[in-house]
């Protein structure tokens, strides 16, 4: 057997468990029997419990193994895995296996599929169809495409994308910016992480696509400290567009330029904030800034700004290439497109699962997930982030899209969904959002900085028996202070996980169903 082509994931999931080694092994197993592998460091498909997911092309399919370690890799070369043999790793063809072949995948189509680092192989796999035709359009045009598809903001808020691009085409001035949030600072969430490690020019079109739409000629990605492997592989994917004619101050010899570049932040939490990203950009302290004027009208620098995440960036290329319309047919109500839920916490089969908006949360905790890792059985499930609320058994057929979410107090926020099983303590988890947001203050407000603190008092109090109703009622009015008087949305919605849990889980605050429903 000659020319075999293996797949092993550098994504920086598969490498915590091991990757690096695995591919090592094939390497020297293959040079010992005289076998010509060629080993491609392709992005994670996001089935991180069979991590690392090991791959070979055969003519017609790709066949998985998983999860491989380097003491496998002799054994699955004595199966004849090359040639897709049985193995007890082996999982048959990639692309059937149920927790992959039920979800319908638009911003992940490519990811674990390509070489991340390879313009041929992206475009082999239609990328950069959506920016040839967006070269073709008015910019107006692409605004009106993006507004049609019905894409809203990845991050929180849920925001009209196709309004905040129109706001920053139509502001005066000839400076424009087009900066990219990529500050992933949620628990449980690693969809931005994916697709800057396993599909980097994905989220380089989307902003290329941004600023022809804007006008914008200069685009900043704002990156975690936290993820080096997704630095080191955006800076050198932006290198190689720009050597291929991608950036620069002519794309592709329109005429029109754009040029990328990758900032890293210092670690902050409220730098996911758009305005205290911003400030962070100029090289100031990550603090609130009050709005109005909005970023996109005086955003970075005091020029108009687009600020979005890396899935809406991400979404972009497809709503271009195949039309907002298309776009639009997925999803439900105002939700439309697909989201990146990212499964987390205590599961069976953590991952990224991508659905059109409307499934359930059953479908993901149970379907794909196969409950708890630990056997017990689900008390709660978070979803959106550490500022997310809680939510019970009871409400796991509550449809994932942003209205019927915010109907019950919840939002679907990044996509992110922790789970939890029946030995939880909420009480604890309702003082860990207090203490959480006291940490992670700018400090700029006084209900978020004195708030969060006063918070974590209370639920003590609370925790220890003393005056347990008085202090759930003060609880109450603290939290709507936060709510009501805070600057952003840390301080905004650090009261969502803990109203959520005492209203879900009553008894673990010493009060009963009945008094709580009240």
């Amino acid at each position: 057997m000659s020319g075999a082509t293996v797949y092993v994931p550098r994504d920086a999931a598969a490498l915590s468990v091991g990757s690096e080694v695995v591919a090592e092994a094939i390497a020297a197993e293959a040079r010992s029997r005289g076998e010509d592998v060629r080993i491609v460091r392709n992005g994670s498909r996001g089935m991180l419990w069979l991590e690392p997911l090991v791959e070979v092309a055969l003519a017609d399919r790709r066949v998985a193994y998983g999860a491989v370690q380097s003491g496998d890799v002799a054994g699955l070369f004595d199966a004849g895995f090359l040639t897709g043999g049985d193995h007890e790793k082996s999982l048959g063809p990639t692309e059937d296996i149920p927790y992959l072949a039920k979800q319908e995948r638009i911003t992940f189509a490519r990811c674990g599929v390509t070489d991340p680092l390879s313009i041929a192989d992206y475009t082999a796999h239609g990328g950069f169809a959506g920016l040839q035709k967006a070269l073709g359009m008015a910019p107006a045009d692409i605004v009106a495409e993006v507004a049609a598809s019905g894409l809203r903001g990845r991050g929180g808020a849920g925001f009209p994308t196709g309004i905040k691009w129109k706001t920053v085409s139509e502001a005066p001035g000839e400076t424009k910016y087009i900066c990219c949030n990529a500050d992933e600072g949620d628990s449980g969430t690693f969809a931005d992480r994916m697709i800057m490690e396993g599909d980097p020019f994905l989220l380089i079109e989307g902003m290329i696509i941004a600023g022809l739409a804007t006008g914008a000629a200069e685009g900043l990605i704002y990156l975690r400290s936290e993820y080096p492997h997704a630095i080191a592989v955006m800076k050198r994917a932006i290198d190689q567009a720009q050597d291929a004619g991608y950036l620069g101050a002519s794309v592709l010899g329109s005429g029109r330029g754009f040029r990328l570049e990758v900032r890293t932040g210092a670690g902050a939490y409220i730098c996911g904030e758009e305005t205290s990203m911003l400030e962070s950009l100029e090289g100031k302290r990550g603090q609130i800034r009050a709005k109005p004027p909005l970023p996109a009208l005086e955003g970075l620098f005091g020029k108009p700004t687009v600020v979005n995440n890396v899935l809406s960036f991400a979404a972009v290329p497809f709503i271009l290439d195949k039309g907002g319309a298309a776009y639009a047919a997925l999803g439900t109500g105002r939700s439309l497109g697909t989201q990146p839920f990212q499964l987390a916490g205590n599961i069976k089969r953590g991952g990224l699962i991508e659905l059109p908006f409307g499934h359930t949360l059953r479908e993901l905790i149970e379907d794909f997930g196969g409950g708890t890792l630990s056997g017990r059985p689900v008390r709660a499930v978070q979803v959106g982030g550490p500022l997310g609320a809680y939510l019970p058994e009871s409400q796991f057929d509550l449809p994932l899209d942003y209205e019927a979410f915010a109907a019950q107090g919840a939002m679907v926020g990044h996509g992110g969904v922790t789970v939890f099983d029946d030995t939880v303590d909420m009480a604890e988890q309702a003082r860990f959002a207090f203490a959480f947001c006291a940490i992670e203050s700018c400090g700029k407000c006084t209900p978020c900085r004195i708030g969060s603190t006063r918070g974590v008092e209370v639920i003590e109090r609370i925790k220890a028996g003393i005056e347990a109703e008085k202090n759930l009622d003060l609880l109450d009015d603290l939290c709507e202070t936060l709510k009501d008087g805070s600057l952003c949305a840390l301080g905004g919605l650090t009261p969502m996980p803990v109203q959520s849990a005492v209203r879900h889980f009553p008894e673990d605050f010493g009060r009963s169903a009945g008094s709580a429903a009240a």
